[in-house]
């Protein structure tokens, strides 16, 4: 499997005519891949606001204009029972994500035990929690975390046009110290951010050319929230949002490739296109940290529509 991609090299595959270039993603799909089945997670804010970065899309930064409020860490046995529900909606994962910058030792506490709680269930467990050193990633790995997600968001050209508060290099870093310390890793971008077709080769690009591919690769179209400085991005169309899904796949066949944030601004029918081009992960439930997500009910009529299934069905 390649870990040498070019941006120009990826370009070229998003810009193939539309049929061919699904034929392309079905192939690396099937090839790893029942194409009839999705993963399904949760993911459950844990701790929301108050954050001191200054994401450009985050309404969780403390530096925007209409910021979400901040609130204080869940209690251990408050995210155990969303984690209960999760299961029984049919999820095989459970995400939790905190506002931090990093976590301080008193909250690592806390999240191992949620970790440790989750895993009790017989849920794969996952964590967001921002920049982690070595030393925080083997005290989550002890704990038994399966996943954690440190998204790249966008190319390294555009990254600072979005965040200014921590530096390229600083996710990489932590992406090292998560895959060292032996944790299956979870990153992806955004799009719809006002990049060009350009940065979202180069974000796949770079996806595609860590020592190991993410094992799950997080796909989100932006949702513009009010307050935040991209209320105002122009929206990226399905066809365009499925070139970079057939892309991600084309490039890092056996990994998940989810749809993430944005999936309630997108119809049925461009669900089922984004499907075909090689996405097998969604996550189920209301609310992802603080943007709407489709409701349960409407995720399970869309996949029964299309013959899919959950992976944890028998």
């Amino acid at each position: 499997m390649r870990h040498d991609w070019t941006r120009d090299e990826v370009q070229e595959i998003m810009d193939l005519p539309f049929p061919e270039l699904i034929f392309r993603a079905q192939l690396a799909h099937r090839a790893y891949f029942d194409p009839t089945r999705v993963q399904i997670s949760t993911l459950l804010s844990i701790k929301t606001g108050g954050c001191p970065e200054d994401c450009a899309y985050c309404p969780q930064s403390a530096l925007h204009e209409q910021s979400v409020k901040a609130d204080k860490l869940m209690e251990v046995e408050k995210v155990l029972r969303e984690a209960r529900a999760a299961k029984a909606a049919g999820a095989g994962r459970f995400c939790m994500g905190a506002a931090w910058r990093s976590p301080k030792e008193r909250d690592l506490d806390t999240v191992c035990a949620m970790i440790e709680g989750v895993k009790e269930l017989g849920l794969e467990t996952c964590v967001t929690l921002g920049m982690l050193d070595a030393q925080q990633s083997q005290r989550l790995r002890d704990a038994g975390l399966d996943y954690y997600n440190h998204n790249l968001d966008t190319s390294p050209e555009y990254y600072d046009k979005i965040i200014t508060t921590r530096t390229y290099q600083d996710r990489l870093d932590t992406l090292a110290n998560v895959r060292d310390a032996g944790i299956n890793v979870c990153c992806g971008g955004i799009v719809g951010m006002g990049e060009d077709e350009s940065d979202r080769a180069g974000l796949i690009a770079t996806l595609a050319s860590l020592p190991q591919h993410p094992e799950s690769v997080p796909i989100n179209l932006l949702v513009r929230v009010a307050g935040t400085p991209l209320a105002d991005a122009e929206a990226v169309d399905p066809i365009t949002f499925a070139r970079v899904v057939a892309a991600a796949r084309i490039t890092m066949p056996a990994s998940h490739v989810r749809l993430a944030a944005g999936r309630e601004l997108m119809s049925d029918e461009a669900h089922a296109l984004v499907f075909l081009a090689g996405a097998n992960s969604i996550f189920c439930g209301d609310k992802l940290l603080t943007t709407p997500n489709p409701a349960e009910h409407r995720d399970r009529k869309l996949l029964a529509s299309l013959g899919m299934k959950p992976m944890t069905d028998a």
